[in-house]
């Protein structure tokens, strides 16, 4: 799945570790997000979306199979 977590991150100018806190998930489950090697779970995508302030499918697009 791809994402613009990266870009809305950089935009709040918080690094990954501050975002891994505000979510109560490791900096490497941010990182491993970004990097689309892993898919969070529906509750974590809500709880992005809403830290945020954007819809889920704002933030996170399938890929094009």
């Amino acid at each position: 799945m791809k994402n613009n977590l990266k870009v809305l991150r950089a935009e709040k100018d918080w690094s990954q570790a501050d975002l891994a806190d505000k979510l109560n998930v490791s900096r490497q489950t941010i990182n491993a997000i970004e990097t689309g090697k892993y898919d969070p779970s529906l509750p974590l995508a809500f709880d992005i979306a809403k830290l945020f302030g954007k819809k889920i499918e704002e933030i996170f697009t399938p890929d094009k199979t």
